[in-house]
């Protein structure tokens, strides 16, 4: 039962990075606590892992099709380096629940941007005559370095609207991109866990399997899927999952 879950849920969270760049490693983390029963330091830890090669195979098919900006993932991906170890260290400075809850916060932002994008694509021409700033990149790629090291996510759910609205790239360039600047990040974030835990290799190797073969089939399913749509499904379904996080850890029921 642990192997087909691992599996399944690993390839969910491969095609949602493939295929938009972000929101799948959002996932991880819930699921490793809820439904295989890490602890929330060890599901951090195994997160960083799996979303980390998950996000190299899914940028693998987008490197071939000339979909990355690797100069910007570099820049981005290196601003973020004090941000990842900064957010390790932080993160096993606090109680599981605490870490759980703050999770389901920023789940609410997540949901939001999900559900709130084709506002934010309205203004992506107007955005694209601005002047890209290396301070601005310097300060997403912190900013999204230490989101990687306390919660374990990728961040692509921030990085995409940055790379698309403040940068300027077309929408499938900002996808390709975001994917290799969550592998840097990760990595880092990774090591810096590392000196803290541990990761749960037998159910990381599970979910990369899946998520390996998801992530290719996401990546190569750029622009052939209605992105909208999928991105309006899953901003519900996460938005359903935070309002469950939020209850359970906040102690107002016992489920």
């Amino acid at each position: 039962m642990l192997i087909l879950s691992a599996l399944a849920f690993g390839v969910v969270i491969g095609v949602l990075l493939g295929l938009i760049g972000g929101g799948g490693s959002i996932l991880t983390v819930p699921i490793l606590v809820y439904v295989i029963g890490l602890t929330a330091h060890t599901a951090t830890t195994t997160a960083l892992l799996i979303v980390g090669v998950t996000a190299v195979a899914g940028a693998v098919p987008h490197l071939l099709a000339q979909r990355v900006d690797l100069r910007l993932a570099l820049l981005f991906g290196l601003a973020g380096v004090a941000g990842a170890f900064a957010g390790a260290w932080a993160n096993h400075l606090v109680p599981s629940r605490l870490v759980l809850l703050l999770f389901g916060a920023l789940m609410v932002v997540v949901a939001g941007q999900m559900l709130w994008r084709r506002q934010s694509a309205a203004h992506m021409a107007a955005a694209g005559h601005a002047r890209v700033q290396l301070r601005a990149t310097l300060l997403a790629g912190m900013a999204v370095g230490l989101l990687t090291g306390f919660f374990g996510v990728g961040g692509g759910f921030l990085i995409v609207p940055a790379l698309a609205l403040a940068l300027k790239l077309p929408m499938q360039r900002a996808i390709g991109t975001s994917l290799v600047i969550i592998a840097i990040n990760s990595a880092v974030a990774l090591i810096a866990h590392l000196r803290y835990g541990h990761a749960d290799l037998r159910v990381a190797t599970l979910f990369i399997t899946g998520g390996v073969l998801g992530a290719y089939a996401g990546s190569r399913g750029v622009g052939r899927l209605p992105e909208r749509q999928l991105t309006l499904a899953f901003g519900a379904f996460v938005a359903a999952l935070v309002v469950w996080l939020i209850v359970r850890n906040a102690g107002i029921v016992s489920l």
